[in-house]
């Protein structure tokens, strides 16, 4: 949380110095501005078109619909009287400009967007209408700025639409500007490989000459990015690589159709286009034939369902052995053990109902597979919110089972159930985190049989991972259905303390385990930091629970009890903040910031050694030294808050080569190197440049700091001829 606090200051500031020293002329708004209408007088039912025109400032440009990058692109809100209706933005064909991140499209200059408005069919004569609008944009040069205006157009009703001359001239050069019809072309697309596949039929061979294509949705790239045209036959056949990462690696939606503009001699409007399986190519409006080739249901005779079904029921009941679950039967052990000597009816009634949690998640999650949002058995725990919570459950039920805090009644109460299954709404959700941990475990018969039942009819699918529940539950309904089995067991006395205490052992084991999983998920984010983050974070939840189990005892003052509860809130909440699997992207990177053009550039460190040192400086290149380790904090708060998209920029602008002497492990050259720095603890960075004295920073890095220390001590590259 204080991270986030500080990047938005710190984005608030570069807003305010890049807008007070970058700004283009011009007072508060840079670009001219101007909304006109085509007609002066408007008719009932009758459509018209106004034009907005944005002058920018020489060297500024603005952007595309689809930018190609992160950068914010024109929109404009209609407030209109009632009745009215405005369509969608008429975009000019923007121009393909090399960027920092790859291709963007933009306009430069004056270019003049379009919008049609219909007037209602009841709009009477001689009445004033007024129009509002309301535009926001962005420009940028080596920076960029958000600009907005509302315009307000008044116009009179009369019997016939009549147009202003003054401005026909305007609108026309707009019109001609736009990219042109495609009637009478043929298109489609294919999906090959991960590229895309854009077939041509144009209705003439003299329009077979396009050098680029610009699309429309982020997750196709321009054909100049790595792409091909070429004549094939009367087509013309367009290979299109896919996006699917933005600047700030966070995914881009993949979609199922595209459009975009052909450019050469004259720019084609491309339509929406389906995106088709391998062997079923689309047709502009065709709806394309469903990818099945993983899930392609097949029809199953019942002697051939049998083997499945028993391969099921085998794999459910081996996954009670599975690691992933016994810490789960050591939970329903010690409710069978607190149990022994209750009503029979009760023991069946609570095998019952946990029989019921299994099978009502393994229906839900079976649903979800054959619907696709699962592909593979055991796919949930893809997804690092779910590892998240599911280390929180065990790290939590691990404390509890070890005597740090008793969980309570009502809906904290829900863990207490987990453990001690005193209550039917606990032996549900034991049989509900049963399911949870045991799905991504295969034991033998399960694999192949998960692998056939995926697909199968609707019917068959459901009956198989029905079965598949029951195999799990069938242990713990067998000890419910056979009191004198649970009588077998060691009556309740002092040795169930230390039984389960050490059955908390097991939980802090699969807490770890699914640790092992998260890290391989989200520690490499942020630079690297987003490890010592979650370890804080969990430090803080673990934290949370012993505060609460400390000061939340019966014995204590209410007041006490209070303010227990409300820390052990507060570090649970900012544990879970902490190590919550936010999109990665680079601190301080924000898309309204005038930095944000190269805020998500990861900064790049080669590995430190004397001779790689003496080697660049020899070729008079400037170096930069980061001496540290894993196990330094200040040395990740650096990472983590100074090296900024602008300072990263600078750093390549200027020819530094960043350099970073881990001394993780020992490392006797890295510390000849601090000694002779007259250093020897760490953090330390110094900058070296050819000709000049060391400079050594302070220990706490600001963005600001490396700013000016690169811009006043490193020359400018001497440009080769």
């Amino acid at each position: 949380m204080h991270r986030l606090i500080l990047s938005s200051l710190t984005c608030l500031f570069f807003v305010s110095l890049v807008s007070a020293q970058s700004a283009p002329p011009g007072g508060a708004l840079a670009t001219k501005a101007e909304m006109v209408s085509e007609v002066k007088t408007l008719a009932a039912g009758g459509t018209f078109t106004v034009a907005l025109k944005l002058e920018h400032p020489a060297g500024w440009h603005s952007y595309y619909k689809n930018s190609g990058g992160m950068e914010q692109s024109l929109t404009i809100q209609w407030v209109l009287p009632e009745g009215f209706t405005a369509g969608p933005i008429q975009w000019p064909v923007p121009e393909v400009k090399d960027g920092f991140f790859g291709k963007s499209f933009v306009h430069s200059g004056t270019p003049v967007f379009l919008v049609d408005l219909k007037a209602p069919a009841d709009l009477a004569s001689g009445k004033s209408v007024t129009l509002t609008a309301n535009a926001t944009w962005q420009i940028c040069e080596e920076s960029c700025m958000n600009e907005e205006k509302s315009f307000a157009l008044t116009l009179s009703s009369g019997p016939a639409m009549e147009k202003d001359p003054a401005v026909a001239a305007l609108f026309e050069k707009a019109r001609a500007n736009q990219p042109q019809s495609a009637a009478g072309w043929k298109f489609s697309a294919l999906s090959e490989g991960g590229d895309i596949t854009l077939r041509v039929t144009p209705d003439k061979i003299s329009d077979l000459a396009p050098v680029d294509f610009i699309p429309n949705q982020p997750f196709v790239l321009p054909a100049s990015a790595g792409g091909s045209i070429e004549k094939d036959g009367a087509d013309l056949r367009i290979i299109l690589k896919r996006a699917v990462k933005d600047a700030l690696e966070a995914d881009i939606p993949q979609g199922k159709s595209f459009s975009g503009i052909l450019i050469g001699p004259r720019a084609i409007a491309v339509p929406d286009t389906m995106i088709s399986a391998p062997g079923a190519a689309g047709t502009t409006g065709a709806s394309p034939k469903p990818v099945t080739a993983d899930l392609q249901r097949v029809q199953i005779s019942f002697a051939e369902f049998l083997p499945i079904l028993g391969g099921m029921f085998l794999g459910g009941l081996i996954l009670n052995l599975m690691p992933c679950v016994f810490p789960v039967i050591g939970l329903k052990i010690m409710g069978f053990v607190q149990q022994a000597g209750h009503d029979r009816k009760k023991i069946v009634l609570h095998g019952l109902i946990f029989t019921l949690g299994v099978l009502i998640s393994f229906w839900i999650l079976s649903l979800i597979l054959f619907l696709g949002g699962i592909t593979n058995w055991g796919n949930q725990l893809q997804d690092p919110r779910i590892i998240l919570g599911t280390i929180v459950v065990m790290l939590l039920l691990g404390m509890n089972m070890f005597g740090v805090f008793e969980i309570g009644t009502s809906i904290t109460g829900v863990g207490d159930s987990l453990i001690r299954k005193q209550g039917m709404t606990g032996t549900f959700f034991s049989g509900v985190l049963a399911t949870l941990i045991a799905t991504p475990c295969t034991g033998p018969f399960l694999g192949i049989a998960i692998g056939v039942a995926v697909k199968l009819p609707a019917i068959p699918f459901f009956i198989a991972f029905t079965v598949m529940a029951l195999g799990l539950a069938l242990p713990y309904l067998v000890l419910s259905m056979f009191p004198a089995l649970v009588e077998k067991l060691p009556r309740p006395g002092p040795w169930m303390e230390s039984f389960k205490q050490g059955m908390s052992f097991l939980l802090f084991t699969t807490a770890g385990i699914f640790l092992w999983v998260y890290s391989d998920q989200v520690f490499d984010q942020s630079s690297g930091q987003k490890g010592l983050w979650v370890m804080i974070g969990l430090s803080a939840v673990v934290t949370a629970g012993w505060i609460y189990g400390r000061w939340n005892q019966p014995v204590r003052r209410s007041s006490v009890r209070w303010i227990a509860k409300g820390l052990a809130a507060v570090f649970f909440t900012g544990g879970i903040l902490m190590a919550w699997p936010w999109p990665d992207q680079t601190p301080f990177a924000d898309s309204k910031s005038p930095v944000a053009h190269s805020a998500g550039q990861a900064m790049t460190w080669g590995v430190w050694s004397r001779e790689e040192q003496d080697r660049l400086l020899a070729e008079g290149r400037p170096v930069f030294i980061d001496f540290t380790a894993k196990w330094c904090l200040t040395c990740q708060l650096n990472k983590s808050r100074a090296y900024t998209g602008p300072v990263v920029d600078l750093i390549k602008a200027k020819g530094i080569v960043a350099l970073k002497a881990d001394k993780t492990r020992p490392n006797p050259a890295i510390e000849a190197a601090l000694s002779k720095l007259g250093r020897t603890a760490i953090p330390v960075n110094v900058l070296i440049v050819p000709g000049k004295d060391p400079v050594i920073t302070p220990a706490l890095l600001s963005p600001e700091y490396l700013l000016e220390l690169f811009s006043k001590q490193v020359p400018d590259p001497v440009a080769k001829p």
